[in-house]
């Protein structure tokens, strides 16, 4: 296969993962009547049920007794299994709830989390452009606060646990799909346990609540692995600038989704902090994109 035609399929299937995440809230708007934590247990269990099937036809099953034989990398998978069951329990509260818009925000504020946490953890330094980013970025977190009269907590926990949970995995040598089995294998008996007490407590929505709700369930399992696969297989396609600005299609259908399909307020106020934030991101992008373009610039100066 043909570099153009690697990064053809790339672009594809970076488009399309990140499409299945910003049309989430659809489906986790269906099953707004189960408990979020509920939904989370079925997550776990049935993220993990489809990823070792899918593991077991590809024969990779192997993979996985190399993980658990390293207590230390088992310890941070652990933190990075908390961190993302965490970020899925605020989203799909959030989503019950009637705040998917904010919850776009924090996936918006997502890339400038993780500028901070290069900042603080990694010491790295910031040029001129990526610290006016930041500072944009932080004037509109506070304005959003003033006109909202309380803290996006929402939208800051979203996007300071995937900040995080992206952060640790990169110190991690583990190919995504292992360490996704990895971590849903260590929360599996937690939830399943909790689904379990649901179930002979009488509270429990599986399968009582009827074939669609059962059957959403069982597939919020494939809803959650396949795009990270996607995502996974774009990301090895294709150059990060690239992947950085596809990562931009899921909160913005995120935000559709808010506004056009369930009418939740983006006024005035509340638009003038989007806005803030979506100048930050075009600012904190077009750095990116010069950067990762300027040494080919240079080799063609020198050569020319």
């Amino acid at each position: 296969m043909s570099a153009p035609q690697r990064a053809g399929r790339g672009l594809l299937a970076g488009a399309a993962g990140f499409t299945i995440w910003g049309l989430f809230p659809l489906y986790l708007h269906a099953l707004r009547t189960i408990p979020a934590l509920q939904v989370i247990g079925h997550r776990i269990v049935w993220s993990c049920a489809f990823i070792l099937v899918w593991m077991l036809a590809r024969r990779e099953l192997r993979s996985l007794t190399v993980i658990f034989t390293q207590p230390a990398l088992l310890a941070r998978l652990l933190l990075t299994a908390l961190l993302i069951s965490t970020n899925w329990l605020v989203y799909v509260w959030g989503v019950d709830h009637g705040h998917i818009v904010e919850a776009s925000l924090g996936y918006y504020i997502n890339p400038l989390i993780n500028v901070v946490l290069g900042i603080l953890v990694l010491r790295e330094r910031l040029n001129p452009l990526q610290w006016t980013a930041v500072a944009v970025a932080t004037v509109a977190v506070a304005y959003v606060t003033y006109e909202a009269g309380r803290p996006p907590w929402i939208a800051l926990t979203l996007a300071c646990s995937f900040s995080l949970y992206g952060f640790v995995r990169k110190l991690i040598s583990v190919e995504s799909q292992p360490a996704l089995a990895t971590e849903t294998v260590l929360l599996l008996p937690m939830a399943a346990g909790y689904l379990l007490w649901c179930a002979a407590s009488g509270t429990g929505a599986f399968p009582s609540a009827g074939a669609t709700v059962t059957a959403l369930l069982i597939g919020i399992g494939a809803v959650t692995a396949v795009p990270l696969y996607l995502f996974a297989y774009a990301a090895r396609r294709l150059p990060y600038s690239t992947v950085g600005i596809l990562q931009y299609i899921g909160p913005s259908l995120q935000l559709a989704c808010g506004v056009l399909v369930y009418h939740e307020r983006f006024d005035g106020p509340r638009a003038v902090g989007f806005v803030l934030i979506w100048l930050a991101l075009v600012i904190y992008a077009a750095d990116g994109v010069w950067r990762s373009r300027a040494p080919a610039l240079l080799v063609r100066a020198s050569g020319s």
